[in-house]
């Protein structure tokens, strides 16, 4: 009798971040073996994925994977920036919920669908379908713990804040006594009842406990005391990360060589490392806000006048869409690029993995997005945190009281401000935060080791799923 292959259908968000992490999870999962895994992505970001980085050629080797696309819903010219995410999201759902029917109903066996957490109509789907759901949550635990409290702080006449943002925010157990209101995701400043993005975590923390399972790219000695919290809610919750570390761990295992492969949904510029071969141990700060935050002109040129004035050398990423209204960056961008020449390399996207294990890189100064900031602890970097969106407010808050892995920045943007913490970071601080991080980089590795958690929860994930297979079900091939 033929034994049902578990077929394995993931879901990301339509983002630089999530995509990468995802397709992470996808490689470890090809590894395990015995397994199907088709990626879904939409037709836009798949087009930016092919162009610009070699998941063709790498997952070529994998025959049980497979790309699906759809359609995001926009067309073409839609710019897809942090200012339109509402509309991106709304949008793809319309596309999304027929799409994730049909497929569930169709003739080809879906073991489970791995979404990521926003997609809570995936939940939904799944249990109408008798299909198990786990979501991926590509944000930070701690970030994901205060989503789960929001009903008591509602309940407790916490929400919304008024006045005072740096009084502490109550009733968020593990969390007390350390974040301040200003520190919480900044929706939580506005009208729960009315606020789009706060409905939608509403409608994504009311799926977890109804979801199989939760997964999350974290480690417990990073962050025990939430994933503890988290696990009141979603008894199977899989610590799996840092993920780009567990992957590392478990192709160097199968002695797959390493080479120097690439998510990017944006032309990498390598002359960056080139650039760093020239620079002296520990001697640059590596600028990147991430693929999504978007700056006024004047907050550019607070930044470039503060990490000029602190004679520190930097490399800075400058994306082309980082002007907000999409104001072309081109010109700025040259102008700066010419007049710190000597002190400032500034390239439009580069490898960031392999900028932050580069030995000329002393520090990070970061959007505290959460992919950067596992980056940046595997690496031993110590950060400077400018925190924009969502989870990247608590994490920051996090990395300079929890953690004590660097500094918090958060709502300020001025150059005497960056320069000063530049300096702290890269020289009069730097030992003890260097410390800090290089302490968290070895639990870090020890925990995708054989015999450590995250490498137990992963090797816990595969089975479970293989345990879901349904009889006389399997993919076609």
């Amino acid at each position: 009798m033929e034994t049902s292959i578990p077929h394995v259908l993931i879901f990301p968000l339509p983002l630089q971040s999530t995509i990468n992490s995802t397709l992470q999870l996808a490689e470890l999962l090809c590894l395990a073996g015995g397994l199907r895994v088709t990626f879904l992505n939409t037709n836009h970001n798949q087009q930016r994925l092919l162009r610009h980085s070699d998941v063709q050629s790498r997952f070529e080797q994998y025959p049980g994977f497979r790309f699906l696309t759809i359609s995001d819903g926009l067309p073409e010219d839609h710019p897809r920036s942090a200012e339109q995410f509402g509309d991106i999201i709304s949008s793809l759902q319309s596309v999304a919920e027929p799409f994730l029917k049909e497929m569930l109903s169709d003739d080809v066996a879906v073991t489970c669908v791995i979404p990521d957490g926003l997609f809570y109509y995936a939940v939904d789907i799944g249990n109408e379908m008798g299909v198990p759901v786990i979501i991926f949550d590509t944000i930070s635990p701690s970030c994901l713990w205060v989503y789960l409290c929001l009903p008591k702080l509602i309940e407790a006449g916490v929400l919304p804040f008024k006045g005072n943002l740096d009084a502490l925010v109550t009733n968020v157990p593990a969390l007390e006594g350390l974040l301040r209101r200003r520190d919480l995701p900044h929706f939580c400043l506005l009208d729960y009842r009315t606020d789009q993005n706060f409905q939608a975590v509403f409608k994504e923390i009311e799926r977890i406990p109804k979801a199989h399972g939760l997964i999350l790219n974290s480690f417990e000695d990073l962050d025990g005391p939430f994933l503890s919290c988290i696990r009141s809610y979603s008894p199977k919750t899989y610590a799996i990360g840092p993920v780009h570390l567990n992957l590392q761990t478990r192709l160097a295992a199968k002695a797959t060589p390493l080479l120097s492969s690439s998510n990017s949904l944006w032309e990498e510029d390598h002359t960056s490392i080139k650039w760093l071969d020239e620079q002296s141990i520990g001697s640059v700060i590596y600028v990147s806000f991430g693929s999504l935050a978007v700056v006024s002109r004047n907050e550019m040129l607070e930044f470039w006048h503060g990490l000029m004035n602190s004679k520190v050398k930097f490399l800075w990423v400058m994306r082309p869409n980082m002007l907000k209204g999409g104001e072309s960056h081109d010109q700025l961008m040259k102008e700066l690029a010419e007049d710190c020449k000597g002190t400032g390399y500034i390239v439009s996207w580069a490898p960031q993995k392999m900028v932050l294990a580069h030995p000329s890189v002393g520090g990070f100064l970061t959007h505290s997005g959460w992919n950067s900031t596992l980056e940046s602890v595997v690496e031993g970097k110590p950060m400077i945190c400018w925190p924009q969106y969502v989870d990247q407010r608590v994490t920051s808050r996090l990395v300079n009281e929890f953690w004590k892995i660097g500094l918090d920045m958060k709502d300020i943007c001025d150059r005497s401000v960056v320069e000063k913490m530049v300096k702290d970071l890269m020289g009069t601080k730097k030992d003890d935060y260097k410390k800090s991080v290089e302490t968290l980089s070895e639990v870090a590795k020890i925990s995708v080791r054989e015999g450590g958690l995250s490498c137990h929860n992963l090797d816990c994930l595969i089975n479970d799923i293989k345990g879901l297979a349904r009889n006389g079900r399997q993919m076609e091939t």
